[in-house]
């Protein structure tokens, strides 16, 4: 359906209706039940990310082993999201994810047993979160790379930013929900209610259309999926100007101008007279509360016909709000500049999102994605360290500040060296 089947573009929507979130893509029934499936594990999917990181700080009384557990979650995370999607090129992306969804449901009724049993042991959770990772990252580029084929070409942005705003809602109704369900139902029952919810997505995917590859070729003539076929992706993209910019973009934008690890310091020093509690909440709920704003008024953005252009806008006004972040001595002013970030941020995934899906063959699409899930999932990581140090060194304001300048000047620059990016239109 989106590899030009011949449907025509929509029709501008009358009044008000262009303004706000566009649903046209619910329109067609194999996108809703993926989108659906998405909605539910949006907000499923948050609950488990809560209850490890706490089930392993009640054992441990360590912060320490909470981020040990969260890396050895992202080392499967980024070798089966590049390796899910060469398997997403090579076979049918419904089988791909019917089998990662079972894995991650199996998962996640692991997670209950262990809880619910008292195990207590620490290595028992991070070989489960490592499998958990390791199944998501093979089901994401599958996941991703199928809305190219389940909507029209012109509804890719919004289809984009339907998906990116539940995963964003997902991001502040989870552990919120999963912060009031602790003291009442116990953690065991979070982990049951995701296996739970993933049953569903389960339903959903299986109710999709068969989606294998287009092309012979992009069934490798019956040779075995491995590493030379994601070498094969990364030359794609070292080839494809648009799409290693659209990259570099959001590399440039996550690892100098995310500055999350900077919140409690900032919470504990900075915005102490608003309640060190109070201000570290409202500093990690900014971003996802601005994005689904931005989602929901993405009518205003997602018709805009040049692509690369509105990734350098967004990233750039990423950079400028961070920086006002930064500079910012008053709490409320620093929430309001994290929520104009928030509203770049999903204006820039939408289009990067878009420009995944159009600009690759689909043979390349899985991918592609794959990369875009170990960018997505590797850059905060990075710039955790980075922002960590600088604030050590400079201060966190002044670290907050400097990475969002960076953020500017380096999306500028990409945008000065290759203005194809700048031009590009699908």
């Amino acid at each position: 359906m989106g590899d030009g089947d011949g449907d025509p573009a929509p029709p501008p929507r009358p009044g008000w209706r262009r303004w706000v979130m566009d649903t046209r893509p619910l329109r067609h029934r194999p996108f809703r039940r993926l989108w659906s499936s998405t909605t539910v594990t949006a907000v499923g999917s948050q609950l488990t990310a809560v209850a490890v990181p706490k089930q392993i700080y009640d054992i441990t009384g360590s912060s320490a082993w909470v981020g040990y557990a969260s890396f050895a979650g992202l080392l499967p995370l980024v070798v089966f999201a590049l390796w899910g999607g060469v398997i997403a090129d090579r076979i049918d992306r419904r089988t791909t994810m019917l089998v990662t969804n079972v894995g991650i449901a199996v998962t996640s009724l692991l997670f209950w047993a262990q809880s619910f049993a008292g195990l207590d042991s620490v290595a028992v959770l991070m070989v489960l979160l490592a499998a958990q990772q390791g199944f998501f990252g093979m089901n994401s580029p599958a996941r991703s790379a199928s809305v190219a084929r389940l909507v029209p070409a012109a509804e890719l942005p919004a289809a984009t930013a339907l998906q990116s705003t539940v995963a964003q809602t997902g991001m502040i109704i989870g552990p919120l929900l999963a912060g009031a369900l602790i003291p009442v139902l116990g953690l065991p029952t979070l982990y049951l209610i995701d296996a739970v919810a993933l049953c569903v997505t389960l339903w959903a995917v299986w109710k999709l259309p068969a989606l294998p590859p287009l092309t012979e070729g992009a069934a490798g003539g019956g040779r075995r999926a491995g590493w030379r076929d994601v070498a094969d992706g990364f030359r794609y993209i070292a080839t494809h100007r648009i799409l290693l910019m659209s990259f570099l973009a959001d590399i440039i934008a996550m690892v100098f101008g995310m500055p999350r690890a900077l919140f409690p310091q900032l919470a504990a020093h900075t915005y102490a007279p608003w309640g060190e509690g109070f201000a570290l909440g409202l500093l990690f709920a900014a971003i996802p509360l601005g994005a689904v704003a931005g989602g929901l008024l993405s009518g205003t953005f997602s018709r805009a016909r040049r692509h690369g252009l509105m990734v350098i806008a967004a990233v750039v006004s990423w950079g400028v709000a961070i920086t006002g972040f930064g500079l910012s001595p008053n709490l409320w002013w620093a929430v309001a500049f994290l929520a104009l970030a928030g509203v770049a941020d999903m204006v820039s995934m939408v289009f990067r999102g878009t420009i995944l899906q159009s600009a690759a063959t689909d043979d390349m699409r899985g991918r592609m994605q794959g990369v875009f899930t170990v960018v997505v999932a590797g850059g905060p990581r990075i710039a955790d360290l980075l922002h960590g140090t600088a604030g050590s060194l400079l201060g966190a304001r002044a670290a907050v500040a400097a990475g969002g300048v960076l953020v500017a000047v380096g999306t500028l620059g990409l945008a000065a060296a290759v203005p194809a990016f700048r031009r590009y239109t699908p």
